[in-house]
């Protein structure tokens, strides 16, 4: 059986069940709390975390994957805090979001890729916490030090086999960018999701990332603000008439606290942005579209599985 890295330790891929495959725990910013840790309650945003887990896991979220990214406030010893108590296997990255750490520009890709395979096969900050899965970003296009992050996680993942998880920008079809980027590095372009894919409606750009191997992400239920829960859904059941649910993995991106903005403005601005809106909404919508129960198993469980499935340096 293939095995994949969670915080508790490695378990086996067909043991993840029913996965979210791009989600957070805590966005916070980086050193804020370890230098002025009267900011937040840290016994009770613990708490807040195991309760929202074990009501995923009671809607039947098996697994999620947690793609906080050291520029986002990774943090491993917090998430094992959490883990400790929560039903739902909980997947940790590597990887740069948007926001490198400024020692970032005196490396060049191969030292940068050092560290990210530092926290795949030693642990994250000196952890017994591996990395499952490399995150990397790009928004709004691919510029000279996004391409060194890009080639740095590529390289990572050739050396690992780690799958690759992206963030992305639709309006400038950056997926394809990146998409380039790890051709030009040999990466096997099945064995990368491409982020953020469903915020747009655009087939054609969606149809070109999955042709060309990818597994695309309809990650953010719940941010209406690109699109409605109507246009995620109809983009979803239009791919799906065309074959495509093999290479589909769904999310929210949403997380149980995050320090930029206070917890209830988000949810009066976006009251559907949380764990369950998949579960409680989305699916039973698709089911309602005709969209088969095998289809919706293929979107939750076996593509996840498939994605870290897909191990080994090559």
């Amino acid at each position: 059986m293939t095995q994949i890295a969670t915080v508790l330790g490695h378990i086996d891929t067909a043991d993840l069940g029913f996965t979210l495959m791009h989600e957070h725990i805590f966005i916070l910013s980086p050193g804020v709390y370890s230098n002025w840790p009267h900011l937040w309650n840290h016994d009770a945003e613990i708490e807040n975390a195991i309760s929202t887990m074990e009501k995923m896991k009671a809607a039947g979220i098996d697994s999620i994957v947690d793609l906080t990214t050291v520029d986002l406030g990774r943090d491993p010893i917090l998430i094992n805090e959490v883990a400790q108590n929560s039903p739902v296997n909980i997947v940790m990255c590597t990887g740069v979001w948007r926001q490198p750490p400024n020692v970032f520009q005196s490396l060049d890709s191969d030292s940068i890729a050092d560290l990210f395979v530092k926290d795949i096969e030693d642990g994250i900050a000196n952890s017994q916490i591996h990395a499952g899965i490399i995150k990397l970003a790009t928004e709004p296009t691919v510029d000279e030090e996004n391409e060194k992050m890009l080639r740095a996680g590529a390289r990572a993942h050739r050396r690992t086999g780690v799958p690759i998880s992206t963030h992305t920008d639709v309006s400038t079809q950056s997926g394809l960018a990146q998409q380039n980027i790890f051709e030009d590095e040999g990466v096997d372009l099945s064995r990368v999701v491409i982020g953020h894919s469903g915020d747009t409606t655009d087939i054609d750009y969606l149809t070109r990332l999955m042709e060309r191997g990818s597994t695309i992400g309809m990650d953010r239920f719940g941010i209406d603000r690109a699109l409605t829960t109507e246009e995620r859904i109809d983009t979803i059941v239009k791919l799906c008439e065309l074959g495509f649910s093999k290479q589909i993995v769904l999310s929210h991106d949403t997380n149980c606290q995050m320090d930029a903005r206070k917890r209830e403005d988000r949810q009066e601005i976006m009251p559907n942005w949380h764990y369950l809106h998949i579960s409680q909404d989305v699916l039973p919508e698709l089911r309602a579209r005709g969209i088969s129960e095998e289809q919706i198993n293929q979107m939750t469980i076996a593509n996840p599985k498939r994605i870290f499935d897909q191990q080994g340096s090559y």
